[in-house]
């Protein structure tokens, strides 16, 4: 019983961790976008393809990363955590 508990406890911290990650890049987006404006604001001719296609493909990248990880956590918890739940609560 408390070896259930305590894997419910991991993924639960583990899942809050990659949430963590996730919503970091969402900051990290915010700060590329800002220092995109801030280079097309020095530069205005420079606004077209070379710094608008730059920054909207790092951030498609860094969202793929973002994506894994709440698929990540939606899986664990679905495939892990609320079998263990029942099992635990028909324990008690």
């Amino acid at each position: 019983m408390m070896e259930i508990a305590i894997i419910i406890a991991a993924i639960a911290l583990g899942s809050g961790v990659a949430l963590l990650a996730g919503g970091l890049v969402g900051i990290a987006e915010g700060y590329v976008a800002g220092k995109a404006v801030e280079a097309i604001a020095r530069q205005p001719e420079m606004e077209g393809p070379p710094i608008r296609t730059t920054m909207i493909l790092g951030q498609a990248i860094s969202e793929s990363g973002a994506i894994y990880s709440l698929a990540v956590v939606l899986l664990l918890i679905i495939t892990v955590v609320l079998p263990l739940t029942q099992r635990l609560l028909e324990l008690l």
